[in-house]
C-alpha cells in the first residue's frame, strides 16, 4: 500500500519568518510559495509549510499511495478515523489524513496520475 514518506507539512502561522527559517535549514529557495503553502525540495523529500495546519499536533508527514481510497479504507478497516477526506490540492494531487487507533495522524498523498 505505502511506497514511502516524501512530504512532511509544518504548521506556519507566519510565513515569513518560517520561510526564513527553513530557507536557512534546507539551504534552497521554496519551489512554490503562495499564501495558501509554501513547498521546498529536499533530495527526493518535500518540505512544506501550511498556515493553516494544525499547530497543536506540530508536523505531519504524508506517505505516498498508489490508490488513496483503497488505502483509506485499509487503513480505517484496522481501526483508523477520517480526520480529513480524499481532497484534491490542486493539479491532481490527493491527499487524506487518517487518526491511527492511539491518536496519532498520518497523511497520505497520491501523485497525479500520468
Amino acid at each position: 500500500m505505502l511506497k514511502d514518506v516524501s512530504l512532511i507539512v509544518y504548521p506556519a502561522a507566519d510565513l515569513t519568518t518560517a520561510k526564513r527559517f527553513f530557507r536557512e535549514l534546507i539551504g534552497t529557495d521554496p519551489y512554490g510559495d503562495m499564501p495558501q503553502y509554501v513547498g521546498y525540495k529536499s533530495g527526493d523529500m518535500e518540505i512544506g509549510l501550511d498556515p493553516n495546519g494544525n499547530r497543536e499536533h506540530g508536523a505531519l508527514a504524508y506517505w505516498t499511495v498508489s490508490d488513496i481510497a483503497a488505502s483509506v479504507k485499509a487503513l480505517v478497516a484496522a481501526g483508523g478515523t477520517v480526520v480529513k477526506e480524499i481532497t484534491d490540492v490542486g493539479y491532481g494531487l490527493l491527499v487524506a489524513n487518517v487518526k491511527d487507533p492511539n491518536g496519532a495522524t498520518v497523511g497520505l498523498r497520491q501523485p497525479p496520475k500520468g
